[in-house]
């Protein structure tokens, strides 16, 4: 078993448009406005093009409650508007705004409606524009950025909208945001089986499932309008890397407005180029989703993959395409130092080329969901990551006296409860396609790991990845396995996890390089 791809792009002949939607933007720092208005005057306003990361701009100051860990760089709360026209003539479409990860608390508003909040700042979220748009007048995109309570970090986090903005352009039935799953089983250097799993969608201007009412077999009434159900046929093709169509399914269904629909499909190919860290290669599927009655081209989605197996094992290690490969990795935080946290592809690039040089081919993304950017790079240039999606759970990290504590609660310890299953689901469903991706981490050094609440949350979060995701295993960075009592990790803890992941052993035993033969002896089925 194992598993494939990435990213989802659009085609200039797609009835999808999936637009750059960074520049001409204006900003301040400072609150207390009413800049969520689109009657309020921002002409004063510095102009930026996104990504952007206002903290870097700034002075460093001993006097900045960010701290050393956040490099002594100041917060604040910032605001984002732009300005943009819709024409008449897309009156009907879908028009969805997509960020890459805004830090941190954000809430955005269009034409003076809140859409929503998310506090998490490292996590991809999207919000449906239409039913507030005006058509051939301008519009008003404002989002408001909260980083203002610290520290909340123990590392540099930035400040803004730091990572890229899409504007997409949608029919009503599409292929739904993040809607492809693509799996490569009973894969061999001879033949390889993928199983696409596809999310439709029937959108319609009211996203409320309780008005839907079904009528008979061919609509329903949604809020006293009539709207025809839709039939339906997707065309999923594997094209490899010099653009020849190498594998096609095809399916039909009955889509119903709101209520998505999953279509599961298989492609047999034969003589697949397995994806591997010395030779990376790339497939992608291009699903086509047509009006089974009028043969109109409704979406047209593209799926970058690549097809490999991999599996831990208890006694080889990490076993690649039936290979063993010694994994060199290292950790890997968001930001690009000087630059500051402002997304800049070339910037990563060289960061990952650099690294390569080195000897690395193992990346943990440091300690939560990276940039989009980053998984495409190392699916291109080869790279193995563990995909890592907090730091904290419900007990926050003191960074002042270096105890776990309560006290601080400025980090995303803040938001768990309410938005932790939300955010985990997000990070999984955004990066299962990618090829590099191998483990999923649900956190790093958490103080709940030594409470049997901790062993709760860990089987929470771990049952999420595997519904999710069946064919990854998930981890957590534990560095407490040698410590002294109360301190110490649960054995209930490191026994739950199907990787466990040890830190700082350096720290607890004399003998340090010796801690791992013997919990191998201890432990000989532990991965």
């Amino acid at each position: 078993l194992m598993l494939l791809g990435a990213c989802n792009s659009s085609s200039p002949i797609s009835p999808r448009e999936r637009s750059d939607f960074n520049a001409d933007w204006r900003f301040h720092l400072g609150d207390g406005l009413q800049a969520a208005q689109p009657g309020f005057a921002a002409n004063d306003w510095r102009v930026l093009n996104l990504p952007h990361d206002w903290a870097i701009e700034g002075d460093f100051s001993r006097e900045n409650p960010s701290g050393t860990g956040g490099g002594a760089l100041p917060g604040g709360v910032g605001w984002y508007r732009k300005t943009f026209s819709v024409d008449n003539a897309d009156i009907g479409k879908i028009f969805r705004i997509e960020f890459d990860g805004v830090y941190m608390n954000s809430e955005v508003f269009i034409n003076g409606v809140s859409l929503g909040v998310r506090p998490y700042g490292y996590i991809s979220f999207s919000y449906n524009l239409t039913p507030y748009l005006k058509w051939d007048e301008p519009n008003v995109l404002a989002v408001r950025v909260d980083n203002a309570e610290q520290p909340n970090s123990r590392w540099y986090s930035g400040c803004g909208i730091y990572r890229n903005v899409w504007l997409t352009k949608l029919n009503p039935v599409h292929v739904a945001q993040w809607g492809t799953y693509v799996t490569a089983e009973e894969v061999s250097k001879n033949s390889a089986r993928l199983k696409i799993r596809t999310s439709l969608q029937y959108d319609v201007e009211t996203q409320t499932e309780d008005s839907v009412q079904q009528a008979d077999g061919t609509y329903v009434v949604f809020d006293s309008e009539i709207i025809p159900l839709i039939d339906v046929v997707l065309q999923s093709r594997l094209v490899d890397a010099d653009g020849h169509v190498v594998g096609e399914a095809v399916s039909e269904a009955q889509l119903m407005p709101v209520a998505p629909a999953e279509m599961e499909q298989e492609i047999e190919l034969k003589n697949p180029n397995l994806w591997s860290i010395d030779a990376p290669y790339m497939y992608k599927v291009e699903s086509i989703l047509k009006n089974k009655e009028t043969g109109e081209v409704l979406d047209r989605y593209y799926t970058p993959t690549g097809i490999r197996t991999f599996r831990f094992d208890a006694q080889k290690g990490f076993i690649l395409n039936g290979e063993q490969v010694k994994i060199n990795g290292v950790c890997m935080h968001h930001d690009l130092g000087c630059l500051g946290a402002a997304v800049n592809t070339r910037a990563i690039e060289r960061q990952l080329e650099i690294l390569k040089e080195m000897g690395c081919n193992g990346i943990r993304c440091s300690h939560n969901p990276p940039a989009p950017v980053l998984l495409d790079l190392c699916d291109e240039l080869g790279f193995l990551v563990m995909d890592e999606a907090f730091d904290e759970w419900l007990l926050a990290k003191n960074k002042t006296d270096n105890y776990y504590s309560e006290s601080l609660a400025y980090g995303s310890s803040m938001f768990f409860t309410n938005h932790a299953k939300e955010d985990l689901t997000a990070m999984l469903r955004r990066d299962y396609n990618h090829p590099s991706v191998v483990i999923w981490s649900i956190g790093n050094e958490i103080p709940e790991q030594s409470s049997v609440d901790g062993v709760k949350i860990l089987k929470f979060l771990q049952d999420i990845c595997h519904q999710e995701d069946s064919s990854r295993m998930v981890t957590s960075a534990c560095d407490n396995i040698a410590a002294v009592e109360p301190i110490r990790t649960l054995r209930e803890f490191e026994n739950a996890l199907d990787v466990v992941g040890y830190n700082y052993v350096g720290r607890w035993r004399e003998r340090a390089e010796t801690f791992y033969e013997e919990d191998r002896k201890e432990y000989p089925e532990r991965r």
